[in-house]
């Protein structure tokens, strides 16, 4: 079970790392202009809040801040899928994000 949950905290930090290179020079305004950039980081959310719920299931003793908001936002984006908040999803990545990628890489030492 751990090589699992090792797993998605692997796929967890490829997909923080993913959405950090498809937004390095990127403005606010190229993302809300950029389709193709605000699906494939919306996609980068979707496996981020999957593989969070997978660790909750296979160790719901595991913590990780934000656990939850973090599955809500996955079950958002893809039931919500015609209601998306650009700005929600941009002060995520900027004001949320780091502190995840921190501690998902302590987890993984």
């Amino acid at each position: 079970m751990e090589n699992k949950i090792n797993k998605f905290l692997f796929d967890i930090k490829e997909s923080i790392e993913a959405i950090e290179s498809y937004l390095k020079n990127a403005s606010f305004e190229i993302y809300q202009e950029n389709k193709m950039l605000r699906r494939a980081v919306e996609r980068e959310f979707e496996i981020i809040g999957e593989a969070m719920y997978r660790i909750s299931k296979l160790n719901p003793e595991i913590k990780i801040k934000n656990k939850e908001a973090i599955i809500g936002m996955r079950n958002r984006i893809i039931h919500g899928y015609d209601i998306i908040d650009e700005e929600v999803i941009w002060s995520t990545v900027h004001d949320h994000l780091p502190t995840l990628k921190i501690e998902i890489q302590k987890m993984l030492k």
